[in-house]
């Protein structure tokens, strides 16, 4: 059972660009799943990653700070910017450059540890950044989000905050409690907690898409290369930085992944409930595709490259 679990979760990639193209050909599909349940799910997203916490999880960022740090650096420069620079350049509308700016100032994305797993990267670093840019994020994403956009569209960068508070922090402190006073419990649904978190995903990202199935097919190509060039430099310029700092391989990879990968369902949230214009969400739902299918095509040719120390 449990390796069942295991192959539908690792096909993250797959259930995401179906359910994107099955929400563009027959939206009503997915656009059910909307208002209350988007924030309920990416809630249940969090969660999901707070009961694979521990407080051993928090010492051991003391046991490598650089690594750690260097990988936050790369996350919460690297994205925002490359957000930024390319509605610039390729003059986006408005709704789409401020989405881009938004999912790009969110933090490292959960299906990255099992990329960085697949890829033969360093897992418990990328487990690390993870939850170390998501906490992070409570006050980065709000502050990168109103600096890089606030020329663009208001933004209320304490409501940002707020609402980051509620689907980010709470979840993920619920779920570290559970896992310290339930440990039993948290075993029992650990195995199913990742698949969870993928449909979930899936279904949040598909939805936005079929919603706005109309602008995405009007606006197809700026928008998909947008997002496309948001991931792939990404992923490129976070190896590079690690490699220019003269880490090994398998932290490049690590940080390359984490970079690259994007919480795009807190992206979605955070568009939907901050603004006006429902188009602002569609970079961010669009990001989850893109992110999971090219994390999975580097996974799978780092994969048939064992890492090499330095």
């Amino acid at each position: 059972m449990t390796r069942w679990l295991t192959l539908f979760t690792n096909l993250f990639p797959v259930w995401v660009v179906a359910g994107g193209i099955l929400a563009l050909i027959h939206p009503p599909l997915f656009t059910w799943f909307k208002g209350p349940l988007i924030v309920w799910g990416l809630a249940v997203i969090m969660l999901g990653m707070g009961i694979t916490l521990s407080l051993e999880d928090f010492k051991r960022v003391l046991l490598m700070p650089k690594s750690v740090a260097a990988g936050l650096m790369a996350q919460f420069c690297i994205m925002p910017f490359l957000g930024w620079a390319i509605g610039r350049v390729l003059g986006l509308p408005t709704p789409f450059a401020v989405g881009l700016i938004l999912v790009s100032c969110c933090p490292g994305g959960t299906a990255s540890n099992v990329v960085a797993y697949i890829a033969r990267a360093h897992v418990a670093l990328s487990v690390l950044l993870t939850m170390c840019s998501t906490f992070a994020a409570i006050l980065l994403t709000p502050l990168l989000t109103k600096f890089l956009a606030g020329t663009l569209v208001p933004v209320d960068a304490w409501k940002l905050f707020l609402d980051t508070v509620q689907v980010v922090l709470l979840p993920v402190l619920c779920g570290i409690g559970l896992n310290h006073f339930f440990p039993k419990t948290v075993k029992a649904v650990l195995p199913i907690s990742p698949l969870v978190s993928v449909v979930t995903i899936a279904l949040i990202c598909a939805s936005i898409i079929g919603s706005s199935a109309p602008a995405i097919r009007q606006s197809a190509g700026i928008l998909l290369t947008a997002v496309f060039l948001l991931h792939s430099f990404g992923f490129g310029l976070g190896y590079l930085f690690a490699r220019l700092l003269n880490y090994e391989e398998i932290i490049c990879r690590t940080v390359s992944i984490e970079v690259g990968m994007q919480n795009s369902g807190l992206g979605t949230v955070l568009a939907r409930n901050n603004f006006s214009d429902p188009l602002t969400a569609v970079p961010c739902a669009l990001s989850a595709t893109f992110h999971s299918v090219i994390g999975s095509f580097l996974a799978a040719v780092w994969r048939l490259r064992p890492p090499r120390s330095n």
